[in-house]
């Protein structure tokens, strides 16, 4: 299992949940963000989320691809966020 859906599994966050963050991600990468850090996860964790999220776009990828949605979405928000 990814290691992103993974922790959010770990704290409870409901399948549906952790799809909604994933389609926020492909399509607003920054309000993903807020998304995120809404859904309750303790500080320590969810720096360690955030960092994942931040850093490695593989993850990204693979969660996506593991959940089915459209990656395509997330290589275009990333093009958007280095202009």
């Amino acid at each position: 299992m990814n290691p992103i859906i993974a922790i959010l599994k770990e704290h409870n966050i409901s399948d549906q949940q952790i799809k909604d963050v994933f389609q926020a991600l492909t399509e607003n990468p920054i309000m993903a963000m807020t998304t995120v850090q809404q859904l309750g996860i303790p500080q320590d964790k969810l720096q360690a989320l955030m960092m994942m999220l931040m850093q490695n776009p593989d993850l990204i990828k693979e969660a996506v691809d593991e959940l089915g949605l459209d990656f395509a979405k997330v290589t275009a928000a990333k093009a958007q966020l280095e202009k």
